[in-house]
């Protein structure tokens, strides 16, 4: 199912249909094309599970396959700014290029945004855009701080004859990328299968809060990245989406709740906090919410 209610900034809930009819509240939160648009980007409907769906937790996506659910239309903003960057390009591509085409296999399906010569002539590249946080672009690339000491100790207090530290951008580190490692890797084969080859595939990362402080401060220093992804081994990428879809539609049949997603997936908690739009569906999410809940009242 998809979403059914707006979450208002009053925290009045409304169902998404009487919202667009006429706001109940003193003044809409937004400019009604806009709120249009977001109702509109909820309601699209495909036949069984995206790569991307099955890239999330089981359960909140059976959860959003099979409950009613609410949405603060502020919250879908991203989403839809990365459906209209979407937009503005495919309006751009010619002869060499395929976009926004949607392919399946007997596993699931997925809609690639742009292959063919995006980059240069000799590689046909498939390509994908992200519209994400300095802090998740951040990790993407491999940045850190560490600390560094600078040669001088705390003369007095309970540091004294400590050396002293300061914080050090380092862009040697870890490169976080598996989710998008995933999808675009699953995006090559289907591709693959219909006979087309991949010679590299990038994620065109755009930067939402590129300008502010806390985005020069993690080392982000254009609003657009280029970040290339590796090859993921077929057999094994294969293997882990007929689980994931074996796992899901059995949920899907029997009626029955699938495990609680996992760390990973719900982001160590955070998601369930802040992020899914599920989770007061979810008897797992609603103890995490509680829990924040409880520690903001004290």
């Amino acid at each position: 199912m998809p979403a059914t209610r707006f979450i208002c900034p009053s925290g009045n809930t409304v169902k998404i249909t009487d919202c667009l009819m006429h706001c109940k509240e003193k003044e809409r939160c937004m400019f009604l094309p806009t709120l249009r648009a977001i109702a509109d980007s909820l309601n699209r409907k495909v036949e069984g599970a995206t790569v991307t769906e099955l890239l999330a937790g089981t359960r909140e996506t059976y959860l959003r396959k099979t409950t009613d659910y609410a949405v603060r239309p502020q919250d879908q903003l991203y989403a839809l700014h990365g459906t209209a960057f979407h937009a503005v390009n495919e309006g751009y591509t010619d002869g060499n290029m395929l976009s926004e085409e949607r392919l399946r296999d007997e596993v699931t399906s997925g809609k690639f945004d742009l292959y063919g010569e995006i980059l240069n002539k000799e590689d046909n590249t498939l390509g994908d855009f992200k519209v994400t946080s300095s802090y998740k672009l951040m990790r993407a690339l491999g940045i850190y701080k560490k600390d560094v000491e600078t040669g001088e100790t705390y003369k007095t207090g309970a540091r004294k004859g400590q050396p002293k530290t300061h914080k050090v951008l380092c862009n040697d580190g870890v490169k976080f990328v598996m989710d998008w490692a995933m999808q675009l890797n699953y995006y090559r084969i289907l591709l693959e299968a219909q006979g087309l080859k991949v010679g590299k595939m990038v994620i065109q990362a755009m930067c939402r809060d590129f300008g502010l402080r806390i985005a020069a401060e993690r080392g982000i220093q254009e609003p657009v990245q280029l970040i290339p992804i590796r090859k993921i081994s077929d057999s094994w990428i294969i293997k882990y989406m007929k689980a994931k879809t074996t796992r899901l539609n059995k949920a899907l049949e029997t009626n029955k709740l699938p495990d609680v997603c996992k760390p990973k997936e719900r982001w160590n908690d955070r998601k369930c906090q802040d992020f899914c739009p599920v989770a007061m569906n979810c008897p797992y999410g609603q103890i995490v919410m509680l829990e924040k809940k409880e520690k903001l009242a004290v």
